[in-house]
Parts: structure tokens; sequence; C-alpha cells
């Protein structure tokens, strides 16, 4: 494998981008043609998944190479951890950060920790809500004024003044993430009768909210307008790299949050929200004087299925031949192998893997099985924040996912019934197995939750899965 002594490293995270919406994982009509060309001349990995979810979570593990869900929520990064980008600035790389994903910095969340330089493209947020007070959209008269457009031209313009430097430089777009707003020509690409509404995800059952096929169909050509506008500007950021003869010597990766459900399994969203005016807080809840608890919402039951678990991850790199990979990675593996392509020793605390040697040898293992999960909140009650900052209440142990290559299950807490999929059969996890095989779906939980243990998880999360393990063994 040739590795130059200092390589150059270039993260471009895209969220909410589905795995399935990229030619080079099978999609022969979503146009996505920039993304498509670098996959062509990249390591494709065929099984990467998630770990923590959702946005926030997912950036510490990006961030940190830990698997944040074991030990944090949706919160400011904690005080004491090593990152990815602390980690190699003192090792003389220049470390820079560009996002328009708006949580990163508000409120004293932190994530910039460890950057040289940090640039924040604000507007970014959904103007129906009103906490956001952005009027960003307002201002809007070309697609160059759109988010992703602004950062990836943020990041052009950075280039050209540091190419000369040994650099990281991380580039996180909240596109193509809602409220899809791409100008109307992109849905017209895959609705020619586009009328111009925009469909918000309502975060549940789609039938039970009233909406129609017609309306899952409008909002997924919003959404795919938007992946390909998206394509279009992560084009012109990989252009640039060409452009200042940067390729020979920088690893750039792509790869995304999570994914979207539109429609899947019921779903319209990422998880359930709900509204109980009966619902109860847990003793000693933090619930703010500002919010009444009649406006809390409730995140039900809400599993990952894979439609938000398996992401994208493109890796080019000199050296490298471009192929296929079948390894089960998981997002900590990204800085862990970063870290290890800069000769940057990791700290022992990392949990993410190096897979350095899968990207030259396609017969590498890397993981025997990925968990992807919320956060894993100990009591029914409790409250965590989301996207607008709003507390929502948790209507039960929230439930992880364990995926091989071959079978996927979902586990919650005791009182919720395991699901096991087979994914050679059914790789649309429509049938559960598992009153079928529960010694198999049993072995697989009983191994997440070693894996759960040696990351140190707080006993307080650990033992609902444990009464998970013994409820089971008790069937």
């Amino acid at each position: 494998m040739y590795v130059i002594k200092r390589p150059n490293f270039v993260l471009i995270v895209c969220d909410t981008f589905r795995r399935d919406h990229l030619g080079a994982y099978g999609n022969p009509w979503i146009r996505t043609p920039s993304l498509d060309r670098f996959a062509a001349e990249s390591v494709v990995f065929d099984h990467h998944l998630i770990s923590s979810f959702p946005t926030m979570p997912a950036r510490a593990d990006f961030l940190t190479g830990r698997f944040a869900f074991t030990f944090m929520g949706w919160e400011p990064l904690p005080v004491g951890l090593e990152t990815l980008p602390g980690l190699l600035s003192r090792a003389d790389y220049v470390t820079m950060g560009i996002v328009d994903t708006p949580f990163l910095v508000r409120n004293g969340y932190g994530y910039d920790r460890g950057f040289d330089d940090f640039i924040w493209v604000r507007g970014q947020g959904d103007d129906t809500r009103p906490h956001e007070r952005s009027d960003d959209r307002l201002t809007w008269v070309s697609e160059a004024d759109r988010l992703v457009a602004r950062t990836m031209t943020e990041a052009e313009r950075w280039l050209e003044r540091h190419y000369r430097e040994r650099f990281f430089l991380y580039v996180d777009a909240w596109d193509p993430h809602e409220p899809w707003d791409a100008p109307d020509y992109y849905a017209a690409l895959y609705k020619p009768d586009y009328d111009g509404r925009h469909i918000y995800p309502l975060y549940g059952k789609w039938r039970e909210h009233g909406l129609g096929e017609e309306d899952l169909e409008t909002a997924r050509a919003t959404y795919r307008g938007e992946v390909t506008m998206v394509d279009r500007w992560v084009g012109r950021l990989l252009e640039k790299l060409d452009v200042l003869g940067l390729s020979d010597d920088t690893y750039v990766l792509f790869t995304s949050d999570h994914g979207f459900y539109f429609g899947e399994h019921g779903f319209f969203g990422k998880a359930e929200w709900f509204h109980d005016p009966d619902a109860a807080v847990a003793p000693g809840a933090d619930v703010p004087e500002w919010l009444p608890e009649s406006w809390l919402l409730t995140i039900g039951w809400s599993p990952l299925y894979q439609e938000l678990t398996r992401v994208p991850l493109l890796v080019r790199g000199p050296g490298l031949e471009p192929g296929r990979r079948t390894a089960l990675t998981a997002a900590p593996d990204v800085p862990a192998t970063i870290l290890d392509l800069a000769g940057v020793d990791a700290s022992p605390a990392l949990g993410g893997l190096s897979f350095r040697v899968a990207l030259t040898d396609a017969q590498t293992e890397q993981r025997p099985f990925v968990v992807s999960s919320w956060p894993l909140y100990f009591a029914e009650g409790e409250l965590t924040t989301a996207v607008d900052s709003r507390p929502r209440r948790i209507a039960s142990y929230m439930p992880l996912t364990v995926t091989t290559r071959t079978r996927s299950l979902i586990l919650g807490g005791g009182a919720e019934e395991p699901e096991l999929y087979d994914l050679e059969t059914d790789p649309a996890e429509e049938t559960n197995v598992w009153p079928e095989r529960p010694e198999e779906g049993a072995e697989l939980a009983r191994r997440a939750v070693e894996f759960l243990e040696e990351c140190g998880t707080p006993e307080r999360h650990l033992e609902p899965r444990r009464a998970a393990l013994r409820a089971l063994a008790d069937a």
C-alpha cells in the first residue's frame, strides 16, 4: 500500500443522506453524477452502519471515535473527551471545521473543540419553528444562496488559502435534511407535475395522520431533488481538490449520520413523536419553566431499521485501488482510521477500530456485528432534547439495533418483544422471525450486551438490557 508520510484528510458529512439514493449503491435513476464519479475512484463500503443516533450523538462519534450512545445523549460535548481535530492539531495538522449543521456550537455545545479554526455558516434551521427566528430563507435569490452551496463554497475558499499546508478539513452539511427546499426545478426532475408544495415530515405513522400516497410522493420528490442539489455542490468541492493538485496526497471520505423513512415500516420521519396529555414525567426530571407539560411531545417506540442504519461510506486516497468492501464498519471507525493513516496515536479509550487494512484487502473482516442505538436513556419518563431544542418525553426504553451481514435484531427493554430479521431473504425487514428463531436472536442480544459492557456503559443504562436478556431466558 502506498502511503505518503503526511497525507491530508477531507471528511464530508451530509445529514440524512439515504444510501439507496446513490448510483454507487444500486440506484439507477436518482441523479448523483458527482458522487457516482467519486465512488468509481473510491473504496466503497457495502456494510457501513451508524452507531449513535440521531444528529448530535452521531457527531460525537465522528469527532471522538467513541460510541457516544453508551454515555451521552443530545447534549454538549462532554468536557475532557479528546477529539479527532485536537489530536491531529497536536500532530501539526492544520485542522478546520466548516459546517452549517446548526447544533455544533449553538448553546455552548462545544463540538468545535480541537479545531484550529471553525466556521459556522449560519441560517440552517426550520423556519416553521418560531424559536429558530431565522429569516435566512427570505433572502434567497438563487441556488447559490442555499446552505449546502454556501458551505461547500466556504470549504473551497479555505482550500485555496491552505492547500500548501498539511490539513484536516471537516465539512458538515445539514442538507438533504428537511425542510426540503431546493429550487423547484430539482423536485420536478422526479415529479414532473410538481406543484411547489413542501411537506414537512410528521414523525409518525403517516396513514394515521391522514396522508396519502400522493403526499408521500411529493415528499420523496423534494427530498430526491435536494439529494441531487447536494451532489452538485459536493461535486464542486471534489473538483476543487483536483484543481489544486491535492488528489495524490489527500484522503477524502464521504458519509452520513443516518437515513430516513419515506413510508417504510409505516413511518414518515426518523422517529414517532406524539402528544400525550396524560404522559407522566419521571421524578426529578428537569422540566423547563417556560415549557408547560401540556406541550410535551413524547417519543414513542422508534426502532432503527436499515433505512436509518445503513449509510454510504466512500474513501478515495493515495495508492488506493477502487473497489468494494464487505467488512462491517461503524461510524467511530472513521476517526480511528484517519488517525491511523496519519500516524497519530489514538487515546486508549477510543472505541473505533481502524479499517486501514480493509482499504487494500477486500477479504479483511472488521467487526462481527455493529450496534446502532438511540442514547441509552435509563427510565421511562426521562426528558431529552433534539432538533428544535424542545424537551421530549421518552415513552419506553429506546430500542437498539444489532446488525450482522445476514441478520438484524431490534432489542428494547424487558417489556418489549424483540424483532429478528433475516437480511438474506428479507432485506426490507418485513417479517419478524424471532418466534421461529429465539435462540439465534437471544445469542445476538447477549453479544450486544457484552459489547455495551466492554464500552464501559454506565450500569443504569446496562440494567434494562440485562433485564431484557433475563426476560428472554425466562420466556
